[in-house]
């Protein structure tokens, strides 16, 4: 089993920007692929980014390409989600998730662990 802390949520006006970070508490963690994913009130978990365990290939959702970058540290357990020029439809809860698979595919059913999610809030 893998727990995933997720941090850096918080509260930006439009065109700010966030780094969220996710923490896994076991060393396996590094074989598998890591996602972002955000869900807003009344709507489905979307996928946002996703990186495999070597950080060669990384796979973004359609909000989140140009403007979201994510990134690993495996020696740290590590995975992050920088946002820029953030708007008020980023506004969501952003979950960070495991793939044992290592895929980093975009559907969430192919990933294996969750965090608890971290609040994003964008105003205009």
């Amino acid at each position: 089993q893998v727990q995933l802390v997720e941090s850096g949520g918080g509260s930006v006006q439009t065109g700010g920007s966030l780094r969220l970070s996710c923490v896994a508490s076991r060393r396996t963690f590094i074989n598998y692929a890591a996602g972002w994913f955000r869900q807003a009130p009344g709507k489905e978990r979307e996928f946002v980014a996703a990186i495999i365990w070597s950080a060669t290939t990384t796979n973004y959702g359609d909000s989140a390409k140009g403007r979201f970058t994510i990134s690993r540290d495996n020696a740290k357990n590590m995975v992050y989600l920088q946002m820029n020029s953030l708007k008020p439809d980023d506004t969501a809860v952003y979950y960070c998730a495991a793939d044992r698979a290592g895929d980093g595919l975009a559907r969430p059913s192919e990933y294996d662990y969750w965090g608890q999610g971290t609040q994003v809030t964008v105003s205009s």
